[in-house]
């Protein structure tokens, strides 16, 4: 007979930690499935650091999701001890016309943000790293600073263990199906039944979400650390900040300070600028090419960054159309079955707020956080 819970929670990165943290948080008997082993390389959930922001330039709609985020990031570190944030400042530079610039003032505006706009000349003098042209400004966000995905995930999964939760690694889901009352996922070891479901698929959506009828996008991106010319101490956090620049033809570069020592270098790369590929097929090799071109775009901005590259890998986005998420109940299996997905690079800041909306969806059926911007019905003609 196959063992029965109340939800079943198939991946374990960054939102798939966070839902079976606020199930067993809740009281709820929560199994978690992993493919891969704890706290993994192989998906999205993994680098060292990832932006954190308020003034999105996304859209004004994910501020109140990133206010709450903001909040659980700060109990996840106290709950657990882990550090999982640094709030070290953050830019959002450009044209002022420019999306990144334009956009993150329109959210900061609307949502009466703490903000400074800055002109070129202010940022060279309270950044020496930066070099930008005298027609750039930029927005500065003293709450901006950077999240640590591999901590975020160990810390959720620690807690999750702690209230209980049941938590299967290298355990690949090969279906799941509507059974009864709930739904029926089977592994290559066992099948388990459930009267909930939420799948975190990652880059694994369109296999095990086929049947919602959204076209994502898998693609290959990169992560580079250069070892600054000079050294790393102009660019610890008390003096650097996070920053995402976007050039006159749109190619933005993001950024992070010198967090891990004085020899780990400070980690760029680019926003948007991947290959499409699969989980299956996705190259992790690093080519030479590659690396130039990270470094003369980011010598642009940064002079002494590009300095002696160290390391680089490899990750993906899992991109919807619009590059808004998805995260809703299961248009065809609306009473059973919810999925977070289509994260579209721009995710891991929101990893704990998405975990309580999960976990109310699966309890309760609905949320009281604003999602609508997230229906998967915008983007298909899904089954209802």
């Amino acid at each position: 007979m196959a063992a029965t819970y109340d939800v079943i929670v198939l991946g374990l990165g960054g939102m798939g930690s966070a839902a079976v943290d606020q199930l067993a948080a809740r009281g709820v008997r929560v199994l978690g499935l992993e493919k891969f082993g704890p706290v993994h390389s192989r998906g999205s959930s993994h680098g060292g650091s990832r932006v954190t922001r308020q003034s999105y330039f996304e859209d004004p709609a994910y501020v109140p999701l990133l206010l709450r985020s903001f909040e659980l990031y700060e109990r996840l570190q106290e709950d657990t001890g882990r550090q999982v944030a640094t709030l070290c400042g953050g830019l959002m530079l450009g044209r002022p016309d420019s999306r990144t610039v334009a956009g993150s003032l329109k959210s900061a505006t609307q949502w009466d943000l703490p903000h400074e706009m800055l002109d070129a000349r202010e940022i060279r003098r309270r950044f020496p790293t930066l070099t930008p042209g005298d027609e750039d400004v930029a927005l500065f966000e003293r709450r901006a600073g950077l999240v640590r995905p591999e901590s975020t995930v160990a810390a959720q999964l620690q807690l999750a263990t702690q209230a209980g939760a049941e938590l299967h690694f290298e355990e690949p889901v090969t279906r799941w199906e509507p059974y009864r009352d709930g739904v029926r996922v089977h592994t290559a070891e066992d099948t388990y039944t459930a009267g909930q479901l939420v799948i975190c698929p990652g880059a694994w959506a369109p296999q095990l979400l086929d049947d919602l009828g959204v076209p994502f996008s898998i693609e290959r991106q990169i992560m580079y650390w250069f070892q600054p010319a000079g050294g790393v101490d102009p660019y610890l956090p008390e003096r650097h900040p996070i920053y995402i620049w976007e050039d006159t033809e749109g190619v933005q570069i993001y950024g992070f300070p010198a967090i891990d020592g004085p020899d780990g270098g400070a980690k760029v790369a680019f926003f948007r600028k991947g290959s499409i590929c699969t989980p299956e097929t996705i190259d992790r090799t690093v080519y030479d090419h590659e690396v130039d071109a990270m470094a003369a775009q980011s010598a642009r901005l940064l002079p002494t960054l590009p300095g002696s590259f160290l390391t680089a890998s490899t990750c993906m986005y899992s991109t919807t159309p619009d590059e808004h998420f998805v995260i809703a109940r299961h248009p065809a299996h609306p009473s059973s079955v919810t999925v977070a997905c289509g994260f579209s690079g721009h995710g891991f800041k929101f990893v704990p707020v998405v975990g309580e909306i999960l976990a109310d969806l699966a309890i309760e059926g609905t949320t009281a956080h604003p999602i609508e911007l997230f229906d998967p019905s915008r983007l298909s003609a899904a089954p209802v």
